[in-house]
């Protein structure tokens, strides 16, 4: 492995750059679809991009329809062909950021922006490990295809789309998560919940949270009817619990501000919901109807507690529940769930239990993606950890996760990386950046899973 370690470190900066160049095109997808273009221009600039670049790097690239694309390294059937599935589009950015939400900055050695960690860094990473092991000249026994998904955090129509204009290969791996392997990814399934606001109690006039389920909201703001009277109660809650909260009265009207921790909805245990926050103080300050049943039966818990599921298995741990979007106003609340739920859970008991814990409001949910299970003891997993050990020297082990990457597209697909142990979880948060020391280091453990896994050589 000399040869391959050499050109690794010779691509290092190359890498840094591509990664800085994709980080400052803003692919969050939009509503200004168009033919060639279905999740906005930004997105599909993002997937033109990447293709030009793997293209110029000597690898067969090729996209569909703006949807998606990839890039072949070798020859060989696409069924048998290692794939590597990553995407390029973003989540909104959010509140609370120090650095340019794109700039792509070089601070203290990370790079910071949108999509650095959550996955162009990772993307780009993978592209540039296969490029290694072509300079390397080492023989394949299969092709290595780099699929690059551009609906990834939002319906996954990208994969939909693929599987019917292309083929999708048997096994691989998707580098969105975290090391060592997370050959199991919870099911998950979407609730959405609406009803009449109460008449009664204080007068929410709006509370409009949230852009995604899957993301965590680290601030929220509503208005409601009041004065300086309710200013202060205000004050008191806010010390009752711990929170921020702030509360500025004018002219019969209430602002208030909720301060959370933001974060990805698969890890609710490192986050704040400033949605749930906000409830409570509302729910404190005399809100009534369906504002003081999601706060009593919601509120800041993660695990489902008071709605009935909490639920967990000794494989894949815990069910979460994330509430990420919310909008009340004189005519409605509306709010969307995002729950996490382990191997042995059933999503329609799930939301049929939740039906029963939230009267007087409507809950009607989404088609739920079923667990994804992938043997530890598999030529997959076992490859992987072993390239995961050489390079890093840390140990072997599978894990769960309430994420949901594209290996779970895979007949026997595993996530793999690209989050060390010891790394920040900074994916869907404001300031995210990913440690340039990292991301080399998961180039070198990608080339040698290629080689484990496609080489020829015994």
């Amino acid at each position: 492995m000399k040869e391959l370690d050499a050109i690794l470190d010779s691509l290092k900066e190359d890498m840094i750059s591509t990664v800085q160049e994709w980080v400052r095109i803003p692919s969050v997808a939009s509503a200004d679809a168009q033919p060639g273009a279905p999740f906005g221009s930004e997105v599909r600039r993002m997937l033109d991009k990447a293709m030009a670049d793997a293209s110029k790097m000597g690898f067969k690239a090729e996209s569909f329809d703006g949807y998606i694309g990839h890039a072949d390294l070798g020859e060989g059937d696409d069924e048998e062909a290692l794939a590597i599935l990553a995407h390029l589009d973003v989540v909104p950015v959010g509140d609370g950021w120090k650095h340019e939400h794109f700039g792509a900055q070089i601070e203290n050695g990370k790079i910071y922006g949108r999509g650095t960690s959550d996955d162009k860094g990772p993307a780009a990473a993978a592209l540039y490990a296969m490029k290694a092991v072509q300079l390397a000249g080492i023989p394949l026994k299969r092709k290595v295809r780099l699929i690059l998904g551009c609906d990834e955090e939002s319906n996954w129509k990208d994969i939909e789309h693929y599987n019917k204009v292309a083929h999708m290969p048997r096994m691989g791996f998707s580098p969105d998560a975290s090391y060592p392997v997370i050959n199991i990814e919870k099911g998950m399934c979407g609730l959405s919940l609406s009803a009449r606001p109460s008449e009664e109690g204080l007068q929410v006039l709006s509370f409009n949270v949230g852009e995604r389920p899957n993301v965590i909201p680290g601030q929220a703001v509503a208005t409601v009817r009041g004065g300086i009277e309710l200013a202060e109660k205000a004050a008191q809650i806010s010390r009752q619990y711990g929170w921020p909260l702030s509360a500025e009265a004018k002219d019969g009207i209430v602002t208030l501000t909720a301060t959370g921790i933001g974060g990805h909805a698969a890890m609710p245990e490192h986050a704040r919901n400033a949605i749930g926050q906000m409830l409570i103080a509302l729910r404190d300050l005399g809100a009534k109807g369906p504002i003081k049943t999601l706060a009593d039966a919601i509120g800041t818990e993660f695990y489902g507690e008071s709605l009935g599921v909490k639920v967990e298995d000794k494989m894949s741990g815990p069910l979460t529940c994330n509430m990420g979007i919310i909008r009340v106003d004189s005519e409605k609340v509306y709010a969307r769930l995002d729950i996490r739920f382990p191997l042995l859970a059933n999503p329609d008991m799930i939301a049929h239990v939740i039906r029963q814990h939230l009267p007087g409001i409507t809950v009607e949910a989404a088609r739920a993606k079923t667990p994804h299970y992938v043997p530890e003891n598999s030529e997959l997993v076992q490859a992987l950890l072993d390239a995961y050990h050489e390079v890093s020297g840390l140990e072997k082990k599978t894990l769960a996760t309430g994420g949901g990457t594209y290996a779970r597209s895979l007949r026997e697909g595993v996530a793999f990386g690209a989050s060390f142990p010891d790394d920040e979880d900074v994916a869907h948060q404001a300031d995210e950046y990913v440690s340039i020391d990292s991301l080399t280091r998961s180039m070198r453990i990608i080339a040698y899973a290629i080689v484990k896994l496609a080489g020829a050589q015994d």
